[in-house]
């Protein structure tokens, strides 16, 4: 069998995966495939049975081979999800996949789920847009420059806007359509508080390398007993946002000010590491099971960053957390208006434009480059489009959550 038949064999996955028995499994996700998001790990998870198929006994040379010369020849969307479909066939050939995939860090590519709550690349930023429905309240994140004529956009993330009676929430789904915090898709939300001054950044999962304890500092999704047990029962605080009080109503952009607790300072420091989740855990119990020092009263740290603390204040022998703030911009005589450098990033004027850099204390002497670099930038091009790209170590999920927060900002921040 030629490499273009496999090619082709494996691009009609996405109606049926060839000789494999797993209709039922299929008529289950068929649907969900044709919206055009990236799936849910659960979806490529495989059967016993299909070990039992011709796929699953190519030998490990000849299997290793063809999925990376897919993996190298296909490296954008949509045709990029013909390396999905490799990941779809059967347990080996996941784990094949898997083992070649690079992590956006690496490759500054987006392929499964978990690519998403990874961080970006250090080299160049990867690049989204956000379209806003002002009828429903959602926000839909998709992968690419610009949006396309034909309708054929990268779907990575979606957000509601439900108001509350003292504050607001934007539940994030890896799908447009179902933002149910049991359901296997949800991701996470972004809580503002009644002002709409500061927000809050909550993980449907527990991050990697942080310091894990299911008390009062993790608020509950929903009752242990109305859901399965592998969905995790908890939100676990990540990250802060604030803007700043403009209370003369003077002229000039909002300041914003970002506290991410999931990600150490040391992490844009030479030589340092963001955490690098590997997998959505299962359910909440397998997560603290693997975990060492699982039955003892404190914190438990799991595998990355140790002593990363969950609650939004440092504890004592936590790392630094990374803070980010909006770059300065300046005031441009001519155009009368401020101004910021968005590479033709930006093309409408708007206050919900913004940079964000790292907030670098002048005691860790750290080149005047890494102070200037941009590590997140949103910004305004249509009536409801607006670009957002992002760098290490954001990732997509942390990016967009903190693009969101521009959408509830009140006047008095402004």
């Amino acid at each position: 069998m030629s490499f273009k038949s496999i090619v082709r064999e494996l691009k009609e996955m996405k109606d049926g995966i060839g000789s494999i028995p797993r209709r039922g499994v299929e008529a289950k996700h068929q649907r969900s495939r044709k919206k055009n998001h990236i799936a849910p790990d659960q979806a490529l998870l495989p059967s016993d049975s299909d070990q039992q198929s011709k796929w699953a006994n190519l030998p490990p040379e000849l299997l290793l081979n063809i999925v990376r010369r897919v993996e190298e020849s296909e490296t954008s969307w949509p045709a990029r999800a013909v390396v999905v479909f490799c990941a779809s066939v059967c347990r080996s050939w996941r784990e094949v996949t898997k083992e070649i995939v690079r992590t956006p860090e690496q490759c500054g590519r987006l392929t499964f789920p978990i690519s998403l709550k990874q961080p970006g690349s250090r080299d160049f930023p990867i690049q989204c847009f956000i379209r806003r429905d002002r009828a429903t309240a959602t926000y839909l994140l998709f992968f690419g420059l610009m949006p396309s004529e034909d309708g054929s956009d990268k779907l990575l993330l979606a957000a509601r806007k439900v108001r509350r009676a003292t504050c607001t929430d934007f539940l994030i789904s890896l799908v447009a359509d179902d933002f149910s915090r049991p359901s296997s898709t949800y991701v996470g939300k972004l809580r503002s508080n009644f002002l709409g001054t500061k927000f809050t950044i909550h993980d449907g999962q527990p991050p990697c390398g942080m310091a894990i304890q299911p008390t009062n500092r993790m608020s509950r999704r929903f009752h242990s007993k109305q859901v399965s047990p592998r969905v995790p029962a908890y939100n676990y605080r990540i990250g802060t946002i604030s803007y700043e009080f403009n209370v003369l109503r003077t002229r000039g952009p909002r300041r914003m000010n970002c506290i991410m607790n999931s990600i150490p300072f040391s992490s844009i420091e030479e030589g340092g590491a963001a955490p690098m989740p590997s997998s959505f855990p299962q359910s909440f119990e397998e997560h603290l099971s693997s975990v060492p020092g699982f039955k003892e009263k404190g914190p438990v740290t799991c595998s990355g960053v140790p002593g990363l603390s969950v609650s939004p204040g440092l504890t004592m022998g936590s790392p630094e957390p990374l803070v980010l703030k909006n770059k300065a911009p300046r005031w441009h005589e001519q155009l009368q208006c401020w101004c910021l450098n968005f590479k033709g990033r930006v093309t409408v004027a708007s206050v919900k434009n913004f940079q964000l850099v790292a907030a670098i204390d002048p005691t860790h002497n750290e080149p005047t480059a890494e102070q200037e670099k941009v590590i997140l930038q949103f910004g305004k091009i249509g009536k409801d489009i607006f670009t957002m790209d992002y760098h290490y170590p954001l990732s997509a999920f942390q990016a967009f959550a903190i693009c969101l927060s521009s959408f509830d900002t009140k006047p008095a921040c402004e």
